[in-house]
């Protein structure tokens, strides 16, 4: 049964600032909260119906400090969901720190003011499925562990470091190191045709206004999109997510067909 202190306390993880303080945050949906089971990952709390509780491997029990059964009404009250699943938990943040060193040799994604949680969190999706280790968001950033967010990676959230910082500094670091860095501009180069690299840092701007102008002199190569449709009203532009995971999957190509 669920307290109404531990509702409040759940409920509470829906707001940025208790999530930071407390290094918490919430997983939502049977699928989710199983992958984090199998990838090794401690959980603090485990909401759940009795049927899900029932289904866990006595192995993985260990690494739940406490398992609360509760009935579908009671998920319903503490989720962000409209229609819940079998099965929520609060799950501790990962310590991630952002060293250049270790991502020089590698593609990184950079996020100018990404402020739609569904966006980023298919961004993070689609960097864990082509390979991208590191994300880094600026601090306009939506964050990372907003619940719609962490709903949208679908588990992906797990396979990919994201780091908060000034992305000025953090592309002039980058320039330092020798690494490329690529703007993702609607005045670019096509990227079907460009010359891509292996590693470097792949610049995303804002949903609405694309990358701040104080970036834009860091970018080394402007890399576009090109649409194939004559009939532009109405299709000016493709989401955030939806550029990502095209851009993405054209450095992946190359990658993998230049062996």
């Amino acid at each position: 049964m669920l307290s109404r202190n531990r509702e409040k306390f759940i409920l509470s993880l829906q707001k940025r600032k208790i999530r930071d303080d407390l290094r918490l945050f919430v997983i939502e949906g049977d699928k989710i909260v199983r992958e984090f089971l199998l990838s090794g990952r401690d959980i603090r709390y485990l909401i759940a119906k009795p049927e899900f509780i029932s289904g866990i491997p006595v192995e993985f029990r260990s690494r739940i400090d406490e398992i609360i059964p509760v009935s579908y009404g009671e998920l319903k009250k503490v989720s962000s969901l409209k229609t819940p699943h079998n099965a929520m938990a609060i799950v501790p943040m990962p310590e991630v720190t952002l060293k250049m060193g270790e991502i020089s040799g590698n593609l990184t994604l950079a996020l100018d003011t990404i402020q739609d949680p569904g966006n980023l969190g298919t961004i993070i999706r689609a960097a864990a499925w082509f390979g991208i280790r590191d994300l880094v968001c600026s601090e306009t950033c939506v964050d990372v562990y907003n619940p719609k967010t962490v709903q949208a990676t679908m588990g992906a959230i797990m396979h990919v470091n994201v780091h908060y910082t000034g992305l000025e500094e953090f592309l002039a670091a980058a320039r330092n190191d020798g690494m490329e860095v690529f703007g993702t501009m609607l005045e670019g180069e096509p990227v079907y045709g460009a010359e891509l690299a292996h590693n470097g840092v792949i610049l995303l701007g804002n949903e609405s206004r694309g990358i701040s102008g104080n970036l834009i002199p860091l970018i080394t190569r402007r890399l576009t999109i090109p649409g194939f449709n004559p009939v532009k009203s109405g299709i000016d532009s493709l989401n955030a997510g939806m550029a990502a995971s095209i851009i993405l999957s054209e450095f992946a190509r190359r990658k993998f067909t230049s062996g």
